[in-house]
């Protein structure tokens, strides 16, 4: 289908206005996709926020915890931004993490892992796996239940969470319930799958940008058979949590993201695909100019509270 039309709208507001990230400094892009964040509007809501760090492997790893109204002991979603492990924060994802935390009735630990170029790979996965460990040691403490937990993330916070997933097996925990991967990356950008050619430019994010973000994360010299840089090259997705996984239509990371879900189920690990036809990627976080953006917000937090249900 074509393009929608608010989708179509926005990226008409955005032309000219917001310079591509790959033809940008890194600081440039950062204090772009800050302004970009900040002009969603008033953040919703939610029972408690509360800022603090948790021990990583490399210092104290900043994070934000969202507590929903209700009585403990609460389910806890475990959050990675995504910006391409280079531009994202805690601030750019607030907004998404209060949607989830409301919608899903559950703990939010967003987690503001090390950034490259400063903190090339593995940094950030080391980072998140850590803060994912800490939040199970202390899931009490934050008013949540240790038997369930899931961890999430969008674009490269969505590699991050599918990684996460893959550690957590290999290494023996902690145990997680579901994994929420919204358009992740979970191959190179030299894969070239096709909708790399067919979404390469026009639709916020493309194909150089991937480039621009994937070098600054990895370099040219990681070998992309890293299942923790490549999920989708995992030789084995057996006893991974259950999974929801959502694409955009008009999104570079749509085939990959695809591929990855047909990969997980072909594994048996009960798996959900859902792709939003006309809409482009960094769509799920832009609920306050987007409808479908909000459908995809309620239904991912659907998926979340149906997992975290007693069995």
């Amino acid at each position: 289908m074509p393009l929608d039309p608010e989708a179509r709208m926005l990226m008409d507001q955005m032309q000219g206005t917001l310079k591509p990230f790959n033809e940008s400094t890194v600081e440039e892009a950062r204090a772009a996709i800050q302004a970009l964040a900040l002009a969603a509007g008033e953040p919703e809501p939610v029972a408690k926020v509360e800022n603090r760090t948790v021990p990583g492997p490399k210092g104290e790893i900043p994070v934000r915890v969202y507590t929903p109204e209700g009585a403990g002991p609460l389910p806890i979603l475990v959050y990675f931004h995504g910006g391409g492990w280079t531009i994202g924060s805690l601030e750019t994802h607030d907004g998404s993490c209060r949607q989830l935390c409301n919608g899903a009735g559950c703990v939010v630990v967003s987690v503001d892992y090390r950034l490259a170029p400063e903190h090339p790979y593995p940094a950030a996965a080391d980072d998140a796996y850590a803060a994912t460990r800490w939040v199970a040691a202390n899931a009490g403490a934050l008013g949540g239940d240790a038997k369930r937990i899931a961890v999430g993330g969008d674009s490269a916070g969505g590699n991050l969470a599918a990684v996460v997933s893959l550690m957590a097996r290999d290494r023996g925990g902690p145990p997680l319930v579901f994994q929420l991967l919204v358009y992740p990356v979970t191959d190179a950008p030299t894969a070239n799958h096709p909708s790399y050619r067919e979404n390469a430019e026009g639709y916020f994010l493309t194909r150089d940008m991937m480039f621009w973000f994937w070098n600054h994360y990895c370099g040219k010299g990681l070998d992309p058979a890293d299942p923790y840089a490549c999920p989708l090259n995992a030789k084995d997705l057996r006893g991974l949590p259950p999974a929801y996984v959502v694409t955009a239509e008009f999104d570079p990371l749509r085939d990959e993201g695809e591929a990855y879900a047909a990969k997980l189920s072909e594994a048996g690990v009960p798996t959900t695909l859902k792709r939003y036809a006309g809409m482009i990627h960094g769509f799920f976080g832009m609920s306050a100019l987007l409808t479908q953006a909000r459908v995809a917000t309620r239904e991912a937090a659907e998926a979340l509270r149906a997992a975290f249900a007693p069995r």
